[in-house]
């Protein structure tokens, strides 16, 4: 089962944001979406997730339309994201957050304290999740998302404000969640290196539009995407 998008178009008044953008991602796969601030990712994120209508287009779980449907609807049809900004229940414990996403699914769910093992969160179950490092709150958010048992895990800009030690763990905790779940991962990252690192397909964006696929490798000689971002990003950081 697959999830596939195809000839994706939003436009916001007379500004378009993506225009005819294709992008799959099979089971199991970590397929990076790149660009630069205002390229359209975050857009096609929520156009996935539901929480944006497209002009054209059609989003695919398998043989299930999910274009049209509602946030929580696509969620629990399998696929999940989370977002730029935490969006955490603060002044409630960190096991209670993801509690709150697991009563969703009820006995479906995994249980709770296997989630926060997953994330590294098991020795602060009980800490107010408003308190907790920044690092330790984006690892909270994906808790909440796992909690929804995803066949497909979007992840926006899951790395941002990270120190670089930090990011190193979360390189591992996403390969690890992949190998244990066989979910597929769509990230939207501007850490090059984050991306280059776990990703076997890359999508790049630029001014609403795909200018490249392909392996990291293939991705790092493409002069267009030179041109449009690795460029200004200096590489990565």
């Amino acid at each position: 089962m697959r999830l596939v998008a195809e000839q994706l178009t939003v436009n916001f008044g007379g500004l378009l944001a993506i225009a005819d953008v294709d992008i799959d991602i099979g089971p199991g796969e970590i397929v990076g979406l790149i660009g630069a601030n205002g390229a359209g990712k975050s857009t096609l994120v929520n156009v996935l997730s539901g929480f944006q209508k497209t002009r054209t287009g059609s989003v695919k779980l398998g043989d299930s339309v999910l274009l049209g449907l509602s946030p929580d609807r696509i969620a629990r049809a399998g696929v999940v994201r989370t977002f730029q900004s935490v969006r955490l229940f603060s002044g409630i414990s960190v096991r209670d957050n993801v509690a709150a996403a697991a009563a969703v699914l009820g006995s479906r769910s995994e249980s709770v304290d296997t989630l926060l093992q997953l994330l590294d969160l098991a020795d602060r179950p009980d800490s107010d999740a408003g308190s907790l490092p920044y690092a330790h709150q984006r690892r909270l958010a994906i808790a909440r998302a796992l909690a929804l048992k995803p066949k497909f895990l979007l992840l926006d800009e899951p790395a941002a404000g990270m120190s670089p030690n930090e990011i190193e763990d979360l390189d591992r905790t996403l390969v690890a969640l992949r190998d244990r779940t066989g979910m597929g991962l769509l990230l939207i990252e501007h850490n090059i290196n984050l991306v280059m690192s776990i990703c076997e397909r890359l999508v790049v964006l630029d001014g609403g539009r795909v200018i490249a696929r392909g392996d990291p490798d293939a991705i790092k000689s493409n002069t267009a995407v030179k041109d449009a971002y690795l460029g200004a990003e200096g590489g990565g950081h």
